[in-house]
């Protein structure tokens, strides 16, 4: 990087009001400001040189003064269920990686997306989880996953993606401001313009977080990494739930639901001989009375260096029964993308 780019700045960290004020400062009319939010935000660009209703000396100017940091596909891994997982090297030289879930059936196009480097939660079951958390991706490099991996979906199925998921990488709760500012580029119509009842954030339990989206009153879904329902086999294998017990996630919970009224899903990674016996069928058909939820039960995928191991198939047709039976929503999720180590939990940055 050459001298006059030192002190330059991340265009994509700038507000909408701070980008019109340097523009209004530099001698530049204010719907300038709007044309190249769209190009950042709803076109995608890479570079100013895309910028092609911008005269050159203001894309000269914008290349003197900012940085525009998009992710780069370093390498792109195809399952073959038709799973594609891309692994992106951010400006910086860190890697993370997001993953396209086609299922043609149900014309259902998802991308999952991370949103750290890493991961400070260390859940037993979760490779990113044996990672240290490096940082937080800013608001840019969240879009930017969803952007490329849409470019694959219409590239291989010829069809955009329908939904995404913050399943990927990091826990979204904790890289709160930018996984909030992407989500609001992903839905504002200057952006991408999706609609936020696609979007599901998925979190393993910060109570106070849950309740500030409550508050918030925000539009999208909400997903709670459950996977036990007593606290002493969640912290167990869970040692956020030593901070964020089930009760105080449960209130927490409540709350989101009532102010939002939105969505709520436990993920129940279905682990053999720890949370697939009947009586933790019991206790989960218990935590789904306060308020309506639907559990997704996910088969267990093996990652390097942990000793558990999925349950059997019948084992998991009886805790699913047992569940549909109290009136508990359940659906049995069969894992995509295993053998590129694509599926729940296997993400770590793998060559």
């Amino acid at each position: 990087m050459d001298a006059s780019k030192t002190t330059t700045r991340d265009i994509r960290l700038l507000t909408r009001e701070e980008l019109e004020n340097q523009l209004l400062a530099a001698g530049e009319k204010k719907f300038r400001a709007q044309q190249i939010w769209q190009w950042l935000w709803q076109k995608g660009a890479r570079s100013f040189d895309e910028m092609t209703n911008l005269s050159i000396d203001l894309r000269n100017f914008l290349q003197m003064h900012y940085d525009l940091r998009p992710i780069v596909t370093d390498q792109v891994q195809k399952s073959l269920d038709g799973t594609i997982k891309t692994r992106f090297k951010l400006h910086d030289g860190h890697f993370m990686e997001a993953v396209l879930i086609p299922v043609p059936d149900d014309n259902r196009y998802t991308v999952c997306v991370s949103c750290q480097v890493g991961c400070s939660l260390s859940c037993k079951f979760c490779a990113t989880g044996q990672m240290k958390r490096v940082r937080n991706l800013d608001a840019g490099e969240i879009v930017d996953q969803v952007v490329e991996v849409n470019k694959q979906a219409l590239e291989h199925f010829n069809h955009p993606l329908t939904n995404i998921v913050y399943m990927g990488m990091g826990e979204p709760l904790l890289a709160f401001n930018p996984v909030m500012k992407s989500i609001e580029h992903i839905t504002s119509p200057e952006g991408l313009g999706m609609s936020p009842r696609r979007i599901t954030v998925s979190t393993a339990g910060i109570a106070k977080m849950i309740r500030k989206l409550g508050d918030m009153e925000v539009k999208f879904n909400l997903a709670l990494s459950l996977h036990a329902a007593d606290d002493e086999k969640r912290n167990a294998i869970m040692p956020i739930n030593e901070q964020n017990n089930l009760e105080v996630l449960m209130d927490a919970l409540e709350h989101f639901y009532y102010k939002t009224h939105n969505k709520i899903t436990y993920e129940y990674i279905a682990l053999q001989g720890i949370n697939d016996s009947l009586d933790d069928a019991k206790k989960l058909v218990n935590l789904c009375k306060r308020f309506p939820v639907k559990v997704n039960i996910i088969e267990y995928n093996p990652i390097d260096g942990v000793q558990f191991h999925k349950s059997n198939e019948e084992d998991i047709d009886k805790f699913a029964a047992f569940l549909t039976r109290h009136k508990v929503n359940v659906t049995l999720r069969r894992s995509r993308g295993k053998d590129i180590d694509a599926a729940c939990g296997q993400l770590a940055n793998k060559n």
